[in-house]
């Protein structure tokens, strides 16, 4: 099954502060710019097996790395900048439509850094893959990477709370999970219904319609965690924080192995409760789902205690998960004091370091 990623860091000068990433961006294939100022995207093409993915994904930041150092910059594998004030975006129409439909709120949104792991899709088993990925979003848990907006802290998995609780707080069906899918027909009804709203929240608040419409498609306008990606023909799980690349493929991998059950497995999705009972989760002969409240009751927790939770790392070790090979950077930053902006500056900087150490260990020898 091919599987790729997406990943986001933010770019740091030699002090430690945010700065545009400039001529990182033509640095390798693959990499774009955000729609904010300071975030950098990383991406794979779709790869066969996890050691290409690695291969690829490594060899791509080594480059940008490079080039980084020449400049003075670095990445920094954090989900939120850990800054006070106001982040810049790059001013697209799609940005400013966006900005007049959340109002205030779209400030939560310019300070995350995420991960994208796209699955291929199974012919006749899409929907499957939807409902398992939808039943694996706990694992956001394995890889939470910051703790803080701004200064404070405010969760384990900082960036899953802004983004899913405070940015889309008055539209909850454009940024939450959505429950299990009983068939794509349904799913694409569900699309259309979003987008509409989406649309007519726009239109209300002195966008134009046609303005709006040229800048979102249905798939693009929603920004649930899961979604079917007809345009790549994969699915998309996209809630991971920005983390190292080394737990990015991990991640990556697993996720794949998980969905890959699917088919030799039986498949089903629970409607019992989640405890007691024949065995629920992840098997060699069943993959067994939970009710979507069990689902949406280990993400909160995922979120706001990341797995420090005994019921996220019980959760994620029956859907197939080796909790203990995880050790998530947020659990090493969450401290219950604010920040100086001193202190941003080394965690920044200290992450970046980090982050290039670990590629250049893993890939001492770039080929041309």
């Amino acid at each position: 099954m091919r599987r790729s990623v997406e990943v986001e860091y933010w770019v740091v000068d030699e002090n430690g502060r945010l700065t545009e990433p400039g001529g990182l961006v033509d640095a390798a294939a693959g990499v774009e710019r955000e729609f904010v100022v300071p975030l950098l995207e990383v991406k794979t093409s779709p790869c066969e097996s996890t050691a290409e993915l690695r291969e690829e994904l490594f060899d791509r930041l080594d480059r940008v790395l490079e080039r980084a150092d020449a400049l003075d910059k670095g990445l920094v594998p954090l989900a939120t900048p850990i800054c006070d004030g106001d982040i810049p975006d790059l001013g697209s129409e799609r940005t400013r439509v966006q900005d007049r439909v959340l109002g205030d709120r779209f400030e939560y949104v310019r300070h995350c850094a995420g991960t994208h792991v796209h699955v291929e899709q199974l012919p006749g088993r899409e929907i499957d893959q939807l409902n398992l990925l939808t039943a694996l979003d706990p694992a956001l848990a394995l890889v939470n990477s910051s703790p803080y907006f701004g200064h404070e802290p405010l969760a384990a998995g900082a960036r899953s709370m802004l983004y899913r609780w405070m940015a889309y707080d008055h539209l909850p069906w454009q940024g939450e999970l959505w429950p299990y899918a009983e068939s794509t027909e349904e799913w694409g009804t569900r699309l259309e219904r979003r987008y509409e709203a989406f649309v007519t929240g726009a239109v209300v608040t002195g966008c134009d319609r046609e303005a709006v419409e040229g800048c979102f498609t249905p798939e693009s306008a929603a920004w649930t965690p899961v979604k079917l990606r007809a345009e790549f023909g994969t699915v998309e799980w996209r809630s991971a924080d920005a983390a190292l690349p080394s737990q990015v493929v991990r991640l990556a991998d697993d996720i794949a192995g998980v969905v890959e059950r699917l088919e030799d497995a039986e498949f089903r999705v629970g409607e019992d409760p989640w405890e007691g009972g024949e065995r629920r989760g992840v098997g060699d002969e069943a993959v067994v789902l939970p009710p979507f409240e069990t689902v949406r009751e280990r993400v909160e927790d995922a979120v706001r205690d990341g797995l420090a939770s005994d019921a996220v790392r019980s959760y994620l070790e029956r859907m197939g998960f080796e909790t203990a090979a995880y050790e998530p950077l947020s659990a090493g930053l969450r401290e219950e004091r604010p920040l100086t902006e001193a202190d941003a500056r080394r965690v920044r900087l200290d992450h970046a370091e980090r982050l290039g150490r670990e590629v250049r260990r893993r890939h001492p020898v770039r080929s041309d």
